[in-house]
């Protein structure tokens, strides 16, 4: 079977809601006898054609089994950066309990046991990864699992401790809200 055939009958049968999202290592691995450049071309040909959609570099979404719920940005984070403490913080979480008043448009802010770094995912927006050297351990009290998200999410002290930590701008924030939660 041609490779392209091949993987778009794979994405077809194994691709779903919770299974979009696949690294080119991923797709890799169901191309072996490919060259380097082969696999290139065939990814660029898929992405072409439509059955994939490049989200960063080196990730990509199988369009078809796309879940409508909007949190791509969160699934995408959590895939880029699973193999490091992750939790959701700063002004995503600060915006989602209405204690600053602007949200950022498709723009998350994770803080992360990795480097920083800021990866474009294109027309679906921006995943900003703050290093911390945070041991879960020490924060897990004020951490939740966020299960739609397939992140923790801190508690509005955390995040408020973390703008002031990353030295962000804490104009924006509601201290009256702040305080109701703490």
């Amino acid at each position: 079977m041609q490779p392209m055939k091949y993987l778009s009958s794979w994405l077809q049968q194994n691709a779903n809601r919770e299974h979009y999202l696949f690294s080119a290592s991923d797709l890799r691995s169901l191309c072996l006898n490919l060259s380097d450049s082969a696999f290139k071309v065939l990814l660029s040909r898929m992405v072409h054609s439509g059955y994939l959609v490049r989200v960063c570099r080196g990730l990509y979404l199988y369009k078809k089994a796309i879940p409508p719920s909007g949190l791509l940005l969160f699934h995408a984070a959590a895939y880029l950066r699973s193999n490091h403490f992750n939790y959701l913080s700063l002004e995503t979480v600060l915006s989602d309990a209405g204690v600053i008043s602007q949200i950022p448009m498709n723009w998350i802010s994770i803080m992360s046991s990795g480097r920083n770094n800021i990866v474009s995912c294109g027309e679906f927006g921006t995943i900003e990864f703050i290093h911390t050297n945070q041991k879960p351990a020490d924060i897990m009290e004020q951490l939740s699992y966020d299960a739609d998200c397939g992140l923790w999410r801190a508690s509005i002290a955390l995040a408020v401790r973390d703008m002031k930590a990353t030295h962000r701008n804490c104009d924006l924030i509601d201290w009256d809200i702040v305080n109701e939660f703490i």
